[in-house]
C-alpha cells in the first residue's frame, strides 16, 4: 500500500484561502485522496494509522 501525504499548492486551492492563509495537506492511499487536514502532524498521524491498519490485515491473511 502507497499511502502519501502532500501539501495541497496554490493552483488547488480556492482564492479566499490563499488570501486567509490557509495551509491543507492532502493524504493519498494508492493515489486516492482519502484526508485533508489543516495541520501537517494530523495528516503525518493518519498516515501512520492507515500503515498501521494495513500491516495488521495483511498479519491476519498471512496467519489465516
Amino acid at each position: 500500500m502507497t499511502v502519501k501525504v502532500t501539501e495541497r499548492d496554490d493552483a488547488h486551492m480556492s482564492h479566499e484561502g490563499i488570501a486567509a492563509g490557509i495551509r491543507i495537506w492532502d493524504v493519498h492511499q494508492q493515489d486516492l485522496l482519502v484526508g485533508m487536514f489543516h495541520s501537517e502532524t494530523d495528516a503525518h498521524n493518519y498516515k501512520a494509522e492507515l500503515e498501521c491498519q494495513e500491516r495488521q490485515r495483511s498479519a491476519e491473511m498471512t496467519e489465516s
